[in-house]
């Protein structure tokens, strides 16, 4: 076991490099899917499953991925994830090649790379700590959004083009290759393991249990991150009710190039916005950006439905994807510094889980409400066709996608004056103690 203090971000990024090589060749698979689904389906519904199968089986095995990550080899555990990963990829693209590939096929692969990501990701959340000095936490929360950003703004417009030469089979191949990335610089890095301070004896099944009731109690404890949790499940729940319509909602009026601009300026939102945290670290006082910038996220959340322009869209999710790097940024500062290192994976495993809960429910209803209630009330003949809704936002195809983005930033917008009425919430800073030391300040070196 290694409880060093992290001097500099030196390892940090090494690890990031290659994550941000392999999100990249995701996105190309992402996107690819998405056009593929669409053109086979042209409804929301599977678009909302394949959410739902790539999100739900992560949820329900984070109490087992954060356990494992707080008395487990960390980097075995992110290895063995990503090489799982990438065998499974390689997989899907020989089905896909050999032209046999069917919508249920989307789903398991989902599901699959759900499964690791409950493992790799507590282990990696976990790892941050001991490889970041505490001054610097904010950037790497900064530098990890920008792995995602990266991904949302280079890989639309060259899966695109990929997709058109190489089909989907090409472009998953191209998402194994960029696996080996990752793999290499993880092998390349020495990921120090904190000593574990709570008992470990009991079965694997009883250590499971007993580790997701440490992790539930020991925010339950801390008012003020409990109630932050809650309040992102409901953030969580509402931008992704929206959000899961999001390619169906520009394929209804526009062409694939169209979404894949939309799919750009969501990439230059969070480049932005991620660029800004990890040279900004947030402010003094991060509950302010954590709050603040989720607030300024409903207004974008509501822009996107208004109009079916692809500029109008491309615009909401632009301000969408600035502010949430600043605010999952600072709650990532949040937690990182008020959690002992040595429970980081307990912790993050019951977070992700409370801050995701609500999720499936939002995937399972998308969809169907999408193309059974708010579609058909705003097509021709439906009961909101010719209202005052429809002169504000118009009518026919995709409005009632539109709609349900509009509410969903109006009632994110109340639930946010809320979270900040929530004294332990806004005051989460001064009530608990940072947990996480400061690095050593180096000591002059004395003269001969």
């Amino acid at each position: 076991m290694n409880t060093e203090t992290p001097q500099n971000m030196r390892r940090f990024l090494v690890l990031w490099a290659g994550q941000t090589i392999s999100i990249l060749g995701s996105g190309l698979t992402s996107f690819a899917l998405g056009v593929w689904i669409y053109a086979r389906t042209g409804a929301a519904t599977p678009f909302a499953l394949t959410v739902l199968f790539g999100t739900l089986p992560r949820i329900l095995l984070a109490p087992i991925g954060g356990s494992l990550a707080d008395r487990k080899n960390r980097k075995a555990i992110m290895l063995l994830a990503d090489t799982a990963n990438a065998l499974v990829t390689l997989a899907a693209a020989l089905v896909a090649l050999s032209g046999k590939l069917a919508v249920w096929n989307i789903y398991l692969l989902a599901a699959l790379g759900s499964v690791f990501a409950a493992f790799q990701e507590p282990a990696f959340g976990a790892s941050v700590v001991m490889l970041v000095p505490k001054k610097d936490l904010g950037r790497a929360s900064g530098l990890r959004n920008l792995s995602e950003a990266l991904g949302s703004l280079v890989t639309p417009m060259l899966a695109a083009l990929l997709y058109g030469l190489i089909g989907l089979g090409g472009v998953m191949l191209i998402d194994f290759i960029t696996y080996f990335f990752a793999l290499g610089t993880l092998l390349a890095t020495r990921v120090p393991q904190p000593e574990l301070t709570t008992p470990t004896g009991g079965s694997s099944r009883q250590q499971w249990l007993s580790d997701a009731v440490f992790g539930w109690r020991y925010l339950r404890q801390r008012p003020g991150l409990f109630g932050l949790l809650w309040y992102f499940a409901l953030v969580n729940f509402l931008m992704n009710f929206a959000a899961v319509l999001t390619s169906p909602l520009v394929l209804s009026r526009n062409s694939t190039s169209a979404l894949g601009a939309v799919q750009m300026a969501s990439g230059a939102g969070m480049l932005l916005g991620s660029l800004l945290m990890s040279t900004w670290g947030g402010p003094k006082k991060q509950i302010y950006s954590t709050i603040g910038f989720i607030a300024l996220g409903a207004v974008g959340l509501a822009l996107i439905g208004v109009h079916s322009s692809a500029w109008v869209i491309g615009a909401g999710f632009f301000i969408i994807l600035f502010a949430i790097p600043l605010s999952s940024g600072s709650t990532q500062v949040i937690f990182a510094a008020k959690v002992q290192p040595d429970v980081q994976g307990r912790v993050i495993a019951i977070r992700s889980m409370i801050a995701q809960s609500m999720m499936p429910i939002a995937f399972l209803l998308a969809g169907p409400l999408a193309d059974n209630v708010f579609e058909p009330l705003m097509r021709e003949g439906g009961a909101l066709y010719n209202s005052w809704v429809a002169a504000l936002i118009g009518n026919g195809a995709g409005r009632g996608m539109g709609l349900i983005f509009v509410l969903a930033g109006l009632i994110l917008l109340i639930v946010t004056l809320f979270a900040w009425g929530n004294p332990h919430i806004r005051h989460v800073e001064e009530e608990l103690p940072d947990a996480v030391a400061d690095a050593p300040e180096p000591q002059p070196v004395p003269a001969d």
